[in-house]
């Protein structure tokens, strides 16, 4: 039997229930009280002294007399009318036309109680109004009582065992992440296994990864394994402006989920309270933050092991985190998502794809090789503007063209056709983008070519795409003076061909000077009087809300032999690249004139033009 749910009550049932009151009592006095006569004969009759009615009267002349307040009006026999005034404390019986013999019929109407409504009307509304100003001035005060009582209360949102429908079939490219997991889904299944045992299971798990790699939906995916209550809350919903309102809501959510144990309490971006203490900038120990989280390091030791609760966070900034919030007894198991491989981005590819129509034939394993370095949400969002595009084409399932071009979306930005370059800026991009595929293409440890294009694209005005074969976690020293030289090409090309340089260049040369100065600084790639030694080190504080700068901790003459290895290796390489320019002049201009006419050329078009020569 379905129960019957309390019905809704209404605020504002008194003042309709006044405010109806008062016009249905104004509407029955309104309407009873009487009219004017409503025979215009009655107004336009003549008007003849008082003692000529009475003589009339006594003759049995009328047919009725009608007496309203002090007004007298008469209807003659004959149809006529007539009518007179009488003094106000004159009455029938004065007036003698109260003979139970005489015809006439004589009405008397009494307006007295319809004239007192009228006179204390304003009296009378300005009582209701006065008490329904006080019954409101009460029931605010009354629900702002309940509203300080209630400030303290926990906003996480609770999710039933069976409302959660997320599995880890549902979570692809996550493998290590999902068996770090299982434990905690078999514990919470089947808590009596570990306790018999002697074994404790992690009560706090801290989930680490970039943003949109997957986190939350993997913290939901265990709530819906487990088949358990999942609280979910952000760490920023903890902090108000009042003191002591975010430790109120820690214990009270807490106490909540202790009383639908076994659960999972899930804190998203708990670096917005589980921050440093003591850092400058930041609070002292009366801190809103601070108390919060002294508050939730409090409630998790506090935990009985009979509880079945695990408290699972997730961040992208784990290097903030306070100590005393990772040491074990607390957040002691920590799980790396990282970003997906090649295999992975196929995978999530295809859970993306599962409820929309593909073409026949589509590969997206050629999809995932052309977006390395993206996250979940990233092939997410690619799927979904696929089939965007698609759609405004008018197609009926996706096809390959609408994928690669909702990556090139994604990653690079929209077309900007509304930007008309001139003929002469065009000339210039197309050897400049030439330039860099060209150069990168010879390079021994540069990235295979994918794509060449003078198309505008968000912020630029044309792409040369390399994408390497495969995932790559380290770099060599090899790969980064060629990855230099291939940003190089654009500017060398326009040295060699307009001999003179341009401002789109500007970006090639910051990242070609900022990976050779990492390489001297960071890495120990620079000369050989520079040592397998890192300089520089990162100092400010890190609640600044940036990245902490770089302070050179090292003497003039090291910075002036940095400087002088990123000046040699960035013109050393600025010539190799003009070199093999040079040494390729006639297939580049081949290749421009291609390029300016298509707008785009594919690396199977590039290759052949490039070695039919």
């Amino acid at each position: 039997m379905t129960p019957r749910r309390k019905p809704k009550r209404n605020n504002n049932s008194f003042f309709t229930f006044l405010l109806v009151g008062f016009l249905l009592i104004s509407s029955i006095y309104y309407i009873s009280e009487p009219s004017l006569l409503e025979d215009s004969n009655y107004k336009n009759a003549e008007e003849v002294p008082i003692s000529d009615i009475t003589r009339g009267y006594s003759e049995e002349e009328y047919e009725s007399i009608i007496i309203k307040d002090n007004e007298v009006f008469v209807k003659k026999k004959d149809g006529t009318f007539i009518k007179s005034y009488k003094e106000g404390l004159e009455t029938v019986s004065n007036l003698g036309w109260n003979d139970p013999e005489n015809p006439t019929i004589v009405n008397v109407q009494n307006t007295e109680a319809a004239n007192l409504f009228i006179a204390i009307l304003p009296d009378l509304l300005f009582f209701v109004l006065i008490i329904g100003g006080l019954f409101w001035l009460f029931r605010s005060i009354a629900k702002s009582q309940n509203t300080a009582l209630g400030f303290g209360k926990s906003k996480a949102r609770i999710a039933d065992a069976q409302s959660v429908k997320t599995k880890f079939d549902n979570v692809a490219g996550c493998d290590e992440g999902k068996e770090e997991l299982v434990e905690v889904v078999d514990f919470l299944k089947h808590p009596k296994k570990y306790a018999d045992i002697g074994a404790k299971i992690p009560k706090g798990v801290l989930l680490v990864g970039a943003p949109g790699t997957g986190k939350t939906l993997l913290a939901r995916a265990v709530a819906g394994e487990a088949k358990v209550p999942f609280f979910s809350i952000s760490g920023s919903e903890f902090v108000e402006m009042f003191v002591g309102v975010g430790a109120s809501r820690v214990r009270d959510l807490f106490n909540r989920a202790k009383r639908n144990s076994p659960c999972i309490i899930f804190i998203d971006e708990i670096d917005a309270v589980g921050r440093q203490r003591g850092g400058a900038g930041f609070g002292g120990g009366h801190d809103e933050r601070e108390q919060t989280l002294n508050q939730i390091l409090t409630e998790m030791d506090g935990f009985d092991n009979k509880a079945n609760i695990v408290v699972m966070a997730a961040t992208n900034r784990p290097d903030v985190l306070d100590k005393a919030l990772l040491r074990p007894g607390r957040f002691d198991r920590r799980i790396f998502i990282d970003k997906p491989d090649l295999k992975a981005r196929e995978q999530i590819l295809e859970v993306h794809s599962k409820n929309k129509k593909l073409a026949r034939g589509i590969k997206l394993g050629d999809v995932a090789k052309q977006t390395v370095g993206l996250t979940g949400a990233d092939l997410e969002n690619i799927m979904n503007e696929s089939a965007i595009i698609a759609a405004r084409r008018g197609g009926k399932a996706i096809r390959q063209k609408d994928v690669v071009d909702a990556v090139e979306k994604v990653t690079i930005g929209p077309e900007r056709k509304s930007r008309k370059l001139t003929d002469h800026e065009k000339k210039i991009t197309a050897y400049h983008e030439l330039g860099h595929a060209i150069v990168g293409h010879m390079c021994k440890h540069s990235d295979p070519l994918h794509k060449i294009s003078i198309v505008s694209r968000g912020g630029t005005l044309g792409v040369t795409w390399f994408l390497p074969e495969e995932d790559n976690y380290t770099t060599s020293k090899s790969k980064f003076i060629d990855e230099v030289c291939s940003l190089l090409g654009g500017r060398a090309a326009e040295e060699l061909i307009f001999d003179e340089t341009t401002t789109g260049a500007s970006n090639d040369l910051e990242r070609a000077s900022q990976i050779v100065r990492d390489m001297a600084t960071k890495y120990g790639m620079g000369p050989d009087n520079l040592g397998a030694v890192v300089y520089g080190e990162k100092e400010g504080t890190i609640f600044s809300g940036v990245d902490p700068s770089m302070n050179r901790n090292y003497s003039e003459e090291t910075a002036n032999t940095i400087d002088e290895f990123i000046r040699k290796t960035i013109g050393s390489q600025l010539e190799r690249a003009k070199k093999m320019l040079e040494k390729n002049r006639e297939k580049l201009d081949k290749l421009a004139k291609i390029l300016l006419k298509k707008e785009a050329i594919s690396l199977k078009e590039f290759t052949e033009e490039f070695t039919s020569s």
